[in-house]
């Protein structure tokens, strides 16, 4: 079982930058898509951003269209590590932050971390 440790949570202004880490336990960029998704007080899971490792230095990421042009998702497949850069923060981008991983092949994440508060003030 892949456990998944986010770090690198806090608080911010609007407009300042935080950037996300998640570790996993083990080599997953070969088996898994990792992504990251938030939570907002009263809201539903909402997907942020995700990579998969297409070999050697090559990383394909999709990114909700909120975050597009402002967060960038990277991955280290020797440190078995995805962070999510996150620049221009909005009070809008407050919430919890998770990583999770899922199979390539499907379209699920099936591990999750235990999540990093984002609050971005005023």
């Amino acid at each position: 079982q892949v456990q998944l440790v986010e770090s690198g949570g806090g608080l911010v202004q609007a407009g300042g930058s935080l950037r996300l880490s998640c570790a996993a336990s083990e080599p997953t960029f070969s088996r898994y898509r990792l992504g990251w998704f938030r939570q907002a007080p009263g809201k539903e899971r909402e997907f942020v951003a995700a990579v998969r490792w297409g070999g050697g230095s090559v990383y394909y990421a999709d990114y909700a269209d909120s975050v597009k042009g402002r967060f960038t998702i990277s991955g280290d497949n020797a440190k078995n590590t995805v962070y999510l850069r996150m620049n221009s923060l909005k009070l809008e981008d407050t919430a919890v932050y998770y990583c999770a991983a899922g199979p390539v092949s499907s379209g699920d994440y099936t591990y999750w971390g235990q999540g990093t508060q984002v609050t971005v003030s005023s």
